[in-house]
């Protein structure tokens, strides 16, 4: 198993409960695929550093895990269709 980083940023007039169901969907995908959650961040909501879909905010999660890489392929189509997310990097931390 490798050492991910994924930090993503979510729309920010979602509310709580919107949110916590997204964490949660994107961190079932890594249990599901017999990865490891090591860590999940909520920064909160953050000025985003350019204007993002006409949004100048935006609500900040950085997640750790550790998987193969089948199941960051998955995360990344996952996420690429979500209409709720502005942006959102996998890094392998094992190629720093």
């Amino acid at each position: 198993m490798r050492n991910y980083e994924c930090m993503y940023i979510l729309k920010p007039e979602m509310e709580e409960e919107a949110i916590q169901q997204m964490v949660d969907r994107y961190s079932a995908i890594v249990t599901d695929g017999q990865g490891e959650l090591v860590s999940i961040d909520k920064w909160g909501k953050r000025r985003l550093a350019y204007e993002i879909k006409d949004l100048f905010e935006g609500y900040y999660v950085l997640m750790n895990f550790k998987s193969e890489p089948d199941v960051v392929k998955e995360l990344d189509r996952v996420m690429k269709i979500s209409d709720d997310m502005l942006r959102f990097m996998i890094i392998n931390q094992d190629e720093k």
